[in-house]
């Protein structure tokens, strides 16, 4: 699937704005796996519809998250992420006692960002789509 420009439009002007969003849980412990890394899919996707964002493309790891997603002018990097991350984490911790147990928070604090141009767009894409095919990224981890 390749990635168009598809402008839209508010009452300030007209906009095309991608962001490719890393991060991982507390120590990159590999927690990400079966029903929580199925859990965790959902819960994003339906973040970015309460939101009104566009995930472009979406990959849980057993210890990270690469997520692309189109957002509106008025979310900054840092407030995209920390809703992913917020909420997922109270939602996850509440569903899977074990990730209560094992870590004093579900999410390090920290987290990459980068802006994805339209010439980018599918390249980025392509990399999250391709994560499973990286050396030594096979297997399940529940």
């Amino acid at each position: 699937m390749a990635v168009t420009r598809k402008v839209r439009r508010f009452s300030g002007g007209v906009y095309d704005l991608g962001l490719h969003i890393v991060w991982c849980p507390k120590y990159r412990r590999p927690v990400l796996g079966g029903r929580v890394a199925e859990r965790l899919d959902e819960l994003i996707r339906q973040k970015a519809d309460e939101r009104g964002w566009e995930i472009i493309a979406l990959e849980v790891m057993p210890d990270h998250v690469h997520l692309f997603v189109k957002h509106d002018p008025k979310s900054s990097a840092s407030y995209v992420a920390n809703q992913f991350k917020g909420s997922t984490s109270r939602v996850l911790r509440e569903e899977f006692p074990h990730l209560k147990s094992r870590m004093p928070t579900l999410w390090s604090s920290s987290y990459f960002a980068a802006s994805v141009g339209a010439v980018s767009a599918a390249t980025v894409e392509k990399y999250i789509n391709t994560q499973w095919e990286r050396p030594g990224k096979k297997g399940d981890v529940s």
